[in-house]
């Protein structure tokens, strides 16, 4: 079941990847000092997916500007996301759940997703500095993208 506005951010530790190699960065790393952007995707490199990543890169400063890290997750490996994020310049972490262990206690797991078992759904959380959920939404439907005002007008 999807989490909804209200209740409380369940906690994780995923890998991200870069030059530096790779990093594990947890929810609670931000608790009372930002509110952070979950978006999940189903997979890296996808046109929809880069379409939303690069949507929120050319917009990242409106997310800083309201005091929120935004993070990609997929259960894409770190190395291929990092490749990604390399390609699309991003300029946001991308987080993998590999194991989908995240992506399931989000609610947000497809079963099945045009073959492949275990994917993240299209979806976005808000979660506040104190670990409440202040935005949710999630699509069966890969193709539709969040809507990003609401998703910032939920910062403010």
């Amino acid at each position: 079941m999807t989490l909804n506005i209200g209740d409380q951010a369940p906690d994780f530790s995923l890998k991200t990847k870069n030059a530096e190699g790779l990093k594990d960065i947890s929810l609670s790393d931000h608790k009372d000092q930002q509110a952070v952007v979950l978006l999940f995707f189903p997979f890296a490199f996808t046109s929809v997916c880069t379409e939303e990543t690069c949507s929120v890169r050319d917009d990242i400063s409106s997310y800083s500007d309201l005091n929120a890290q935004v993070y990609g997750i997929s259960v894409d490996s770190p190395f291929a996301q990092e490749v990604m994020a390399n390609k699309e310049n991003l300029n946001f972490p991308l987080l993998s759940d590999f194991n989908k262990e995240v992506s399931k206690s989000y609610g947000v797991l497809y079963e099945d997703f045009i073959g492949f078992n275990g994917v993240a759904k299209r979806s976005a959380f808000v979660v506040s500095k104190e670990g409440t959920i202040l935005f949710a939404w999630s699509s069966d439907d890969p193709k539709q993208l969040p809507d990003f005002e609401a998703i910032k007008t939920s910062l403010k």
